[in-house]
């Protein structure tokens, strides 16, 4: 086996085939785990409302050990699930949401797939990392500087953000540029319906997006794996699409940490990390902005991070995909182009090299 110059060593054990573990790519896919009490109290769910997932008893995604056989990890698995700190069951207080669209019937993964098996670099390069050093990540009172071609420039407090959208259920599919996938029920508002409460001006043509910077509540930042604070972009278009998502919750409850908490963005059709996390800026520019993965490698990561069976990572290919929970000898699943999402965003790209432009 060829270890990759960025892979790490793993614990003994049958997840670990020569025992190291690329991390090379963040997909920054779904992260969970405890945030500050949501002091908005508009925001809290009636008892009597059913979601398309709980159909599905909830037990289904809460049993510990349907988790440990879903998720294809074999004897050394349970020490590595009973080592996690805290409670792997759904918390969180639970949201007021309407059902969305473009929900996908796939049935979502368990709750501990989705906030335990996380790329979330600010925490650690390893998949339970987020989870294990999100625990006390401090998110309430949160705040999000505004600017650049927009007339409402300004900061703007969580409540402010949030307030005047009506939170959604949507259950998109989503696919790591790492060559897995999961289905998560997520919860938010269209970014589209965000931005243009800070009227953009003409020239702005992007949005840029940045994470918090705090080495001392993330521990990932002490290290030089990326030019940190993390940074990531859209084109207009893409930002105003109605797939984009600004997600403030998963499961009907309010984020977890070690997912992104307090906001998040998803773009169902992308590699997951462009899914920016704990969002502490937005900026719309004339110019593209330099994101992260693309300045740290740019042969490996571009500005569209479209998901596209037919164009490989240099060191893998992209045209099948591992779904998370689906056992340990379950052959992998063809990937769609953009990730199945290809009806709704294909005419975003008319005329664009794919291949070139990735």
């Amino acid at each position: 086996m060829t270890r990759c110059r960025y892979a790490k060593p793993l614990p003994k054990g049958p997840q670990s085939p020569g025992r190291y573990s690329s991390i090379c790519l963040q997909c920054n896919g779904a992260q969970s785990g405890l945030i500050g009490k949501f002091k908005w109290e508009a925001a809290l769910k009636s008892d009597e409302k059913v979601r398309s997932w709980e159909i599905t008893s909830e037990s289904n995604y809460l049993n510990r050990r349907q988790f440990i056989l879903d998720a294809g990890l074999a004897a050394g698995a349970g020490l590595a699930l009973a080592s996690l700190p805290g409670d792997l069951r759904a918390q969180g207080r639970e949201l007021d949401t309407v059902q969305g669209p473009y929900s996908t019937d796939e049935k979502p993964n368990s709750w501990q797939d989705v906030t335990t098996y996380n790329n979330f670099y600010e925490f650690g390069t390893g998949k339970e990392d987020p989870y294990r050093n999100a625990q006390d990540f401090v998110t309430s009172p949160w705040t999000v500087t505004v600017s650049g071609e927009c007339g409402k420039p300004g900061n703007y407090a969580y409540e402010d953000i949030v307030g005047p959208h009506t939170f959604e259920d949507r259950i998109y599919r989503h696919r790591c540029v790492e060559a897995w996938s999961m289905v998560v029920p997520w919860v938010g508002f269209p970014l589209g319906d965000l931005l243009q409460r800070f009227e953009p001006g003409s020239d702005a043509r992007f949005v840029r997006f940045k994470t918090l910077l705090d080495p001392k509540q993330m521990p990932g930042q002490r290290r030089a794996v990326l030019r940190w604070p993390y940074v990531e972009g859209l084109t207009m278009a893409e930002a105003m699409h109605p797939l984009t998502l600004m997600v403030v919750g998963v499961y009907g409850k309010e984020l977890p940490n070690q997912n992104g908490a307090p906001l998040r963005l998803v773009t169902p059709w992308k590699y997951g990390f462009k899914g920016i996390k704990s969002i502490v800026e937005i900026e719309f520019t004339k110019r593209q902005p330099a994101t992260s993965w693309e300045t740290s490698a740019p042969r490996e990561y571009g500005f569209y991070a479209n998901v596209n069976p037919e164009v490989s990572h240099p060191r893998w290919s992209q045209a099948r995909e591992r779904r998370i929970g689906s056992g340990l000898f379950a052959e992998k699943q063809p990937t769609l182009m953009f990730n199945g999402y290809e009806e709704e965003v294909a005419d975003l790209y008319a005329g664009l090299d794919l291949r070139k432009n990735f």
